[in-house]
């Protein structure tokens, strides 16, 4: 599942191979991006890679997250078994370089 959105202005593409992701993960995608925007002076996109590897006995999912700044982007990834908590370890990860900024 890939589709691309355009939220308040940021354009998200989101990347799931042979992943479905739900209303509420996308929602949660949302929520992330408007936590964010408090760090970054402009966001120009924001890219979501969603990744299950099926061989994996544990931490089958990846979680990468580019998010598009004037300047070098910021880029964080995490691996595990539940995409809400690695989505918000990714938001962690991402808040603290935004900040460093």
């Amino acid at each position: 599942m890939n589709y691309t959105e355009n939220f308040e202005g940021i354009k998200i593409d989101v990347q799931a191979v042979d992943i479905s992701i739900s209303d509420d993960v996308q929602q949660h995608i949302r929520n992330t991006i408007t936590k964010l925007k408090r760090h970054a002076k402009k966001i120009d996109s924001v890219d979501v890679y969603f990744k299950e590897e099926a061989n994996h006995a544990t931490d089958a999912k990846k979680l990468s997250m580019r998010v598009g700044i004037p300047g070098n982007d910021a880029f964080a990834e995490d691996d595990g078994d539940n995409w809400y908590e690695l989505l918000k370890n990714v938001e962690e990860k991402l808040k603290r370089q935004l900040e460093k900024r």
